[in-house]
C-alpha cells in the first residue's frame, strides 16, 4: 500500500496509525534521514511504542539523546572513548575502547530486538517507479534485517528518490558508495519488491510505503529545483571548510553541510533559516565533488538574493555592503582602508580572542596590486 503524506504531521499520523491498528509495540528502524526530518521517533515514543535505531551510528546517538551530525556517519562527532563510556553507562558493560569489542556489544544488544520486533521501519536510497521496488544500501546488514524479519514493514521516502526502473539502478550502485565512503560497492544492496511470496522464508507479510512531500513539490517548481537531484552521499560535507570547522549540529536541522544549507532553507522557510545561507565561503569545493553536478554555489547565491528580496537581510549588513561598495570602487579609499587595517591589526589580535589571533592571517605588508606590475 502506498500512502501520500503532504507534510510531516500527515506522515507521522499515517505511520503511527498503521502501527496502532496492528498493535505494534516494538519497532526496529534502519537509518532514515526523512524520518529524522519529521521527528518520527519522538512521535512514536510519545504514543507508547519502543523505537530502536539499528544502524550503529544512529544507535550510539540515540543512547546519548542527540541527532545525527552527518547524513552518512551519524556519530562522526564521537570518538571511541566517548562511545566506551556511553556503553558502560547505558548498557551496564565493562568499559572498553576497542572498536571491535564495542561493535560486538552493540550487536548483542540489537540482535534480540530484531527477532522480537512487531514492525520494521526503513527509508530507501532509491525506489523504482516501474516495479515499485525499494532499494536500500547498508554496510551493516541492519537494513535487510529490518525489512525482512518483522511481519510488518513501513518504508518512508521522498519523491526525489524515485528512478524510472531497476534498469537505471546500476549507475547509482556505482555512484553512491564511491562518493559517500570511497567503496566500489556498498556491503549490502537490498531490492525489495512487495511482500513475502509463497515459499519464501523471509520477508515482511505486510508492506506500506509512505511518500513524503513536505514542500518538495513546491521546490520542484522553483528556481532551486536542482537540489532535488541530491543522492545524499555526503561528499559535499566532507570537503566543506565550514562544515569541517563547525560540525553538523551547527546547521540547526536534519540536513547539514552545503546540501543542507539549500534543503533546510527551502523546507523550513526563509523566515526561519535565512542566517543559514551565509554558512558557505563560496569556495566551490562542493560543486567540484558533487557526483550529480548540483551547482550548489549558484543555489547559495540565489538564496542570498531571495533573502534580500524578501526583506530578511539585516540593516547593519545592508549598510556595511553599501560602505564596502563605495570603498571598493575608489582606489584611494581602498588604499586608505588597507593602511588602516595594517595600523589597527595589533589591536584586533589583542582583543579578538584566541581564534582571531591564531587563525586569521594579518594584512599583507605589501599589497598584492603593488607586487604585480
Amino acid at each position: 500500500t502506498v500512502h501520500w503524506a503532504k507534510d510531516a504531521a500527515a506522515a507521522r499520523e499515517i505511520i503511527s496509525g498503521i502501527l496502532k491498528d496492528r498493535g505494534a509495540k516494538t519497532v526496529v528502524k534502519s537509518k532514515s534521514m526523512v524520518s529524522e526530518e519529521i521527528h518520527l521517533n519522538a512521535h512514536l515514543e510519545k504514543a507508547g511504542m519502543e523505537v530502536l535505531e539499528t544502524d550503529l551510528g544512529e544507535y550510539i546517538i540515540q543512547l546519548v539523546g542527540e541527532t545525527p551530525s552527518h547524513i552518512i556517519v551519524p556519530a562522526i562527532h564521537k570518538n571511541r572513548r566517548q562511545v566506551g563510556r556511553l556503553f558502560a553507562e547505558k548498557l551496564g558493560v565493562e568499559y572498553t575502547e576497542d572498536p571491535q569489542v564495542l561493535t560486538k556489544i552493540a550487536r548483542r544488544a540489537i540482535r534480540e530486538k530484531f527477532l522480537n520486533a512487531d514492525a520494521g521501519l526503513s527509508g530507501a536510497n532509491f525506489a523504482a517507479a516501474a516495479s515499485g521496488s525499494l532499494v536500500l544500501f547498508t554496510n551493516e546488514g541492519n537494513g535487510r534485517m529490518v525489512t525482512t524479519v518483522p511481519p510488518l514493514h513501513i518504508a518512508i521516502l521522498s519523491p526525489e528518490k524515485m528512478i524510472p526502473s531497476l534498469a537505471d539502478l546500476p549507475t547509482f550502485i556505482r555512484l553512491l558508495p564511491r562518493s559517500a565512503t570511497g567503496q566500489s560497492i556498498t556491503s549490502y544492496v537490498s531490492v525489495i519488491t512487495g511482500t513475502r511470496k509463497p515459499g519464501e522464508a523471509t520477508g515482511a507479510k505486510e508492506l506500506h510505503i509512505v511518500m513524503l512531500d513536505n514542500g518538495r513539490t513546491e521546490i520542484l517548481s522553483g528556481e532551486c529545483r536542482e537540489i532535488l537531484k541530491c543522492i545524499r552521499c555526503g561528499a559535499c560535507m566532507n570537503v566543506c571548510p565550514v562544515y569541517r570547522t563547525v560540525g553538523g549540529h551547527s546547521y540547526g536541522w536534519t540536513y547539514p553541510g552545503p546540501m543542507g544549507i539549500v534543503l533546510t532553507t527551502l523546507l523550513t522557510g526563509m523566515a526561519k533559516s535565512h542566517p543559514l545561507v551565509d554558512a558557505s565561503t563560496l569556495c566551490g569545493a562542493c560543486d567540484e565533488v558533487c557526483p550529480v553536478r548540483i551547482p550548489l554555489v549558484d543555489l547559495f547565491l540565489k538564496l542570498r538574493e531571495r533573502r534580500v528580496r524578501e526583506g530578511f537581510s539585516r540593516p547593519m549588513e545592508k549598510r556595511g555592503m553599501r560602505v564596502f561598495g563605495k570603498v571598493a570602487a575608489s582606489p584611494s579609499l581602498f588604499s586608505a582602508g588597507q593602511f588602516l587595517s595594517r595600523t589597527f591589526w595589533p589591536l584586533v589580535r589583542a582583543f579578538g580572542g584566541k581564534d582571531v589571533a591564531g587563525r586569521l592571517p594579518g594584512p599583507a605588508k605589501v599589497p598584492f596590486r603593488r607586487r604585480v606590475p
